[in-house]
């Protein structure tokens, strides 16, 4: 029994202690509308962030947080298969970790979390590491350095 009281007690503290008391995300825009899906079922881009945090830095994640979190995975897939390398390069990515916990009213349990994906393209020397938000909108674009896969 004493056990248990000291292993619940240690869970409880790691999982407070993990989840931020303020969203430190910069670039949610609750007003941003999902991005038009193309006849690929890939989401319709059309510009590239000037901005060189975008999606690079855990505070100006690519928020994809259009669907219920249950159903939001899809729009990953939409999102990368819109893009692609800087001279049009075909991606792949493939997810990483989970990491930033930030504070969320699109959950249950009052927390999101950031997804990080690591890209490659044919070409590419060191592999990009993007930050995906499921839980909040904004702008969606294309992180700096990337293109825009042209739709045939």
């Amino acid at each position: 029994m004493k056990k248990f009281l000291l292993s619940s007690c240690f869970l409880l503290l790691a999982l407070t202690s993990c989840t931020s008391t303020r969203n430190t995300i910069r670039n949610i825009d609750d007003t941003a509308i999902m991005p038009a899906l193309s006849k690929e079922k890939t989401f319709v881009i059309t510009e590239v962030s000037s901005d060189k945090k975008y999606g690079y830095d855990q505070d100006y994640p690519i928020n994809l947080g259009f669907l219920p979190i249950q159903t939001a995975e899809i729009n990953v897939k939409r999102y990368f298969g819109a893009l692609s390398g800087p001279n049009g390069e075909k991606l792949t990515y493939k997810k990483t970790d989970t990491c930033c916990p930030f504070p969320s009213k699109k959950n249950e349990m009052g927390a999101g979390v950031l997804d990080i994906y690591e890209v490659t393209w044919e070409g590419l020397t060191e592999p990009k590491l993007i930050y995906i938000n499921l839980y909040e909108k904004g702008k969606v674009l294309a992180p700096k350095g990337f293109g825009i896969r042209v739709i045939k």
